[in-house]
């Protein structure tokens, strides 16, 4: 049958990979050219495991797409109502197809960074095999023995039960539908947000590989760096970009009225991004300085083990959480598996200390590289916040027998002054120069948009604003858009005179020239950006709730809702549908209807809050429908939101995918022509 072939290339897939890490492993025992024999033939088995991952994953689709509730996970994840887009995006919406398509992005990346050029980088390539495939053995091992997607339905004398195998005098059992998808998870976003958090999470792995084998083979210089330099930065797109797709998610879906709520798996999935944001900018005072090499080691193996970390609470139900999975026996395995690859990690990192020593040191603390290291300090305290509060629910039960939770109020406290100095930090540190900064030569450069900062900043005090703590992070804002304006138009103008070219010709070959200096300024400014919707929801948004009758109205914020029209029919889908109809006014004017509803997902038996939205960039008018009974005279009780400038969140994260696109784009490498330019030469001087 269909599941048992599908198990049986989860176990192929098992074993194969187990062969890669283990004979790559066991090279390095072997003479040069046996050596090399043996990596050769891990790193085939390696290639091997993508397109046996990909039928396995193939199979399961397939028996998801086709209704087979005989299959334990197929039966707890979709039903004959849902439209197949939603069937295939189940694959990952269960624990068990979550780990399988987590497992198949392993195998992809891990065979896409073998299938490079190694001329240069021979020495790294059985290490970055045993690192990848251990990973990826680790997460096929729980999803084949612990998690498997293809178990089926038995019927057996002691009642129904999924097994892997066919128990002794059962019978297959098919129940008629199956619970079908959280209704929370059955969103267009559901599409992009989890896939998006799998690839940055996955995409991170490939440079921990790389830091390992550049320790294990005592290369301390940045050559692995720049190798995975892309690979960093499009993991942290993907990671940011999950993170954002989330946020969007739960403003649409979850009924809160915000995109965040400080979850503790939010947060998980937040902790990686905060490491490898800052690995990205130590990394570059590596590349320049010869320094930070020991911080750059650590910071990547913290981001893997983030990765595991988060994957692990997700997983484990050690947390309540919207977003977690059920609780699962995986969960030890989990903590055990971060346990021993943090600890052999440092240990190992611990051993080749002394060779990582930096090449220059620090003499300014004004200077870009030491503006870059507050920034990662800054970093690191935000995540020493976040930890604190995912874990403490677990250190109160373990010492006082009950779990205490913390919530929103608790991060924000302790993260906002750090938010706050991190954009400081985003506008001066581009201006500071590579090893001696002064006060006098960052004061030159800052002046100017320090005076548009301040101006702006007057202007919505006047017009806007009296909140010390809105007008303090407008001022930022201000501030960070500024200089990356003014340093664009600077470079610009400069080029303009020097190559004769108009304004924009001049500006984007100052973008092509050095694509990753100002995508990060395009990064930065899209940053800034998302910080003005994250200051308009936070400190401004203003909420109500009330029940109306046919054609009474309720205000907040400058708007009238009125209530004009309800109705309950069944949808295509085989949900039932209660929608409201709102007229919105503002000022007498008529601005439109909206149509706030509520869905129930019989297969499920699960009710969805939709709200109706108005967006502008001043705001969004975020209405609910709360309740709402056909035998009540009581009418419908509606919940109200407006939310200023938090439009600017998502504009923000647009501008962002072009900052990142600019500056992972390829350029030529600098090195390789070199390399090839002296070899021709050689070999025109050897023909002559």
């Amino acid at each position: 049958m269909i599941a048992h072939f599908g198990f049986g290339i989860l176990l192929i897939a098992f074993f194969v990979t187990l062969y890669a890490t283990l004979t790559s492993a066991l090279s390095k025992r072997e003479t040069p050219q046996r050596a090399a024999s043996m990596v050769e033939s891990a790193r085939r088995a390696m290639l091997l495991t993508f397109p046996l991952i990909t039928l396995a994953s193939a199979l399961l689709i397939y028996l998801l797409v086709n209704n087979h509730f005989e299959v334990q996970f197929v039966y707890q994840v979709t039903s004959r109502s849902m439209p197949t887009y939603l069937k295939v995006t189940a694959w990952w919406g269960g624990q068990a197809g979550s780990l399988l398509f987590w497992s198949w992005l392993m195998s992809a990346f891990a065979s896409l960074a073998t299938l490079r050029n190694w001329e240069r980088d021979r020495e790294f390539l059985p290490w970055v095999i045993l690192v990848s495939c251990f990973t990826l053995a680790f997460f096929l091992g729980m999803t084949a023995f612990f998690e498997n997607p293809f178990k089926m339905f038995y019927q057996t004398s002691d009642g129904v039960g999924a097994y892997f195998f066919q128990p002794a005098n059962s019978m297959l059992f098919t129940p008629e539908d199956g619970r079908g998808l959280n209704p929370l998870l059955r969103h267009p976003g559901m599409v992009a947000h989890p896939p998006l958090l799998y690839l940055g999470f996955v995409s991170f792995v490939i440079p921990f590989a790389f830091a390992i084998a550049a320790l294990i083979t005592g290369r301390t210089d940045d050559r692995w760096i720049r190798i995975t330099r892309r690979w960093a930065l499009w993991a942290w797109l993907f990671l940011t970009f999950g993170l954002v797709f989330g946020g969007r998610w739960a403003y649409d879906v979850l009924g809160w009225g915000g995109y965040w709520g400080w979850d503790p798996v939010e947060i998980a999935a937040f902790m990686p991004w905060l490491t490898g944001t800052a690995f990205l900018h130590s990394v570059m005072i590596q590349e320049k300085r010869g320094m930070l090499k020991h911080w750059n080691m650590l910071l990547i193996i913290l981001t893997y083990d983030l990765v595991i970390f988060g994957t692990f609470l997700t997983r484990s139900g050690v947390l309540s959480s919207v977003h977690a999975f059920a609780q699962s026996a995986i969960g030890p395995l989990f903590f055990g598996y971060i346990i021993i690859t943090f600890v052999a990690s440092v240990a190992l990192l611990l051993h080749r200390w002394g060779s990582l020593k930096a090449e220059t040191e620090m003499k300014s603390l004004l200077s870009r590289e030491a503006l870059f290291l507050f920034n990662n300090l800054l970093f690191m305290s935000v995540l020493v916040v976040c930890f604190w509060g995912v874990i403490y629910p677990l250190t109160s039960e373990l010492f006082t027998g009950s779990k205490v939770t913390v919530g929103p109020p608790f991060y924000e406290r302790a993260t906002g002054p750090l938010f706050a100095a991190l954009l400081f930090l985003m506008g001066i540190a581009p201006l500071s120069a590579w090893g001696h900064s002064t006060l006098k030569t960052l004061g030159r450069a800052l002046w100017k948009p320090a005076i548009v900062a301040v101006a702006i900043t007057l202007a919505l005090y006047a017009f806007y604003t009296r909140n010390a703590y809105a007008l303090t992070g407008f001022f930022l804002v201000a501030f960070v858009v500024s200089i990356t304006v003014y340093e664009y138009w600077r470079g610009a103008r400069a080029r303009q005179k020097s190559k004769h070219e108009n304004f924009l010709a001049a500006l984007s070959n100052l973008t092509k020239r050095d694509r990753r200096r100002y995508g990060g300024y395009l990064v930065h400014l899209s940053i800034a950006l998302m910080a003005i919707g994250i200051l308009g929801i936070e400190l401004f948004q203003i909420e109500t709730q009330g029940t109306l009758e046919i054609n009474q109205r309720m205000s907040l914020g400058g708007y009238d809702m009125q209530y004009q029209d309800i109705a309950r029919f069944t949808g295509p889908d085989g949900r039932e549908v209660t929608r409201a109809v709102v007229g919105i006014y503002q000022n007498g004017q008529f601005l439109g209807n909206l149509h706030p509803r509520i869905d129930y997902y019989w297969d499920a038996q699960q009710a969805m809050t939709i709200p109706g939205q108005r967006a502008t960039m001043k705001d969004d008018l975020y209405i609910l429908l709360v309740n709402w009974e056909p035998a009540s005279a009581s009418g419908a009780t509606f919940k109200i939101y407006v939310n200023p400038l938090v439009n600017w969140l998502w504009m923000g994260s647009l501008l962002f995918f072009a900052g990142i696109a600019i500056a992972a784009w390829p350029e030529k490498d600098r090195e390789r022509a070199v390399v090839k330019a002296s070899r021709q030469i050689h070999e025109a001087g050897a023909a002559k």
